[in-house]
């Protein structure tokens, strides 16, 4: 540890922490565990940074890289191409919502954001239509951490620091159902929040390239959620203002929120979609960025046009990368996942279902396999404790010391398992976040 600390900033980390709380070296992982080198194990709760779907070690994704890196471990994608990438595009474009026909690679989530905020926005110059050039996105989304992704984000966390270098976008109110009324569902409530957004669309579409979000989850935002209804409406809308939707699927793609991808709960194919995180698995960094042959069409001209898209990364569509999530896709495409995920999140329900009425917990809110626990220090009016009493720390150190790993956001403790997570194990995490929870509203 001390090595690390002598060398290694980590991310999302206040460094000092660790003068108290220890780092946790990890020698190995096999399936949902983590293993030490004392031989603790930690069931990895939030799948290493919503990443991990099939657990650690998998046979069939090891062996798929295995025999890649034996026959071509990376190529550049200019001018170039190879098999991996031909196959993972091909079956992208037919998992992902109708229209979607072209893919572009990145090797992270905020690049694959950046790419679709450049393309939206180029597409537009190349028509001749240069006045669109904002976007507009709901408060309290997050699209990663530099500079443009934290343009359109909206938690303050992230963005407050570096305000003075963003760009400014429009931030609707978001649609999150957690401060609905009393009696109101979640599809009225839904409903009701658009209409800011339909108004937003009607006074900005002129100078408006894309409207941007996180489809159904607002993962960093504390796991907040709201109902389909919202991306049908906002689909219809900006068919009818002539922007762009740009739809976020990198945390809950692939199976995540109950559908393979939560744009299917709404029946709408975005202009944009952007996937990365389990992508691989969970195993290399990639990121795709679908989009319409529309919009590819719009690019494509003689080179003196200057209408090409002139963007890249060095290990776009690794080979590596891509044989991952072949595999990944096989693993989903073989063993019924999105079936068994169904009855995961039914039984993760019950399993924290009692925590509906402890006096601390505001809500317990659930969309497929995310399930997140708000606290709070008065239930009735969902008065948050304040942020620098850390509850949501104190969870974290509880449920390590019992063998799991809970990584709160702020004050909600929340479920991201693996999907070969098992009844028996959703029953003895709900005991040790009971637990901790209990712990952490103590005065």
């Amino acid at each position: 540890m001390q090595r690390d600390l002598a060398v290694v900033w980590h991310p999302c980390t206040q460094m000092k922490d660790h003068e108290t709380l220890p780092l946790v070296p990890i020698k190995k992982a096999q399936g949902i565990w983590l293993e030490d080198f004392d031989g603790n194990r930690y069931l990895d709760a939030v799948s290493s940074w919503w990443t991990n779907i099939f657990g650690h070690a998998n046979p069939r994704i090891n062996q798929r890289i295995k025999d890649q890196v034996d026959q071509l471990e990376h190529l550049m994608l200019a001018g170039f191409t190879h098999q991996p990438v031909i196959e993972l595009s091909e079956r992208l474009v037919q998992i992902t919502p109708a229209g979607l026909d072209k893919v572009f690679y990145a090797d992270n989530g905020s690049a694959s954001i950046e790419v679709a905020l450049k393309m939206s926005h180029h597409y537009w110059l190349n028509l001749g239509k240069p006045e669109k050039k904002r976007f507009a996105t709901i408060t309290n989304g997050y699209h990663g951490e530099t500079l443009g992704t934290m343009s359109v984000s909206d938690v303050a966390l992230y963005t407050e620091t570096y305000k003075a270098l963003l760009f400014d976008a429009i931030k609707v109110p978001s649609p999150d159902c957690y401060h609905r009324a009393p009696g109101v569902s979640w599809e009225e409530h839904s409903r009701f929040m658009f209409e800011a957004m339909r108004q937003t669309l009607e006074q900005h579409h002129h100078e408006l390239s894309a409207v941007i979000l996180e489809p159904l989850v607002q993962g960093a935002g504390g796991m907040r959620m709201y109902h389909p209804i919202y991306l049908t409406l906002l689909r219809q809308a900006c068919d009818e203002y002539g922007v762009h939707l740009i739809v976020d699927e990198i945390a809950m793609g692939f199976g995540r929120t109950g559908s393979m991808f939560a744009c299917e709960q709404a029946g709408i194919t975005p202009d944009f979609m952007v996937l990365s995180k389990a992508l691989t698995g969970g195993y290399l960094p990639l990121a795709a960025v679908m989009t319409t042959n529309q919009i590819y069409d719009a690019f494509y001209d003689n080179y003196d046009s200057l209408k090409a898209f002139l963007h890249s990364h060095t290990y776009t569509g690794n080979p590596l990368a891509c044989a991952a999530a072949l595999a990944t896709l096989d693993i989903f495409a073989q063993d019924n996942v999105i079936a068994k995920n169904q009855q995961l999140a039914q039984h993760m329900a019950q399993a924290t279902a009692h925590l509906q009425d402890h006096p601390h917990v505001a809500e317990v809110r659930q969309t497929g396999m995310v399930l997140a626990i708000e606290m709070v220090k008065d239930k009735a009016n969902k008065t948050p404790f304040a942020w620098q009493e850390r509850r949501g720390m104190k969870v974290f150190e509880y449920a390590m010391q019992q063998g799991a790993l809970l990584r709160p956001l702020g004050n909600v403790v929340y479920f991201l398992p693996p999907y070969i997570i098992t009844p028996e194990q959703i029953d003895w995490l709900a005991e040790v976040a009971t637990a901790g929870i209990e712990l952490a509203v103590k005065d």
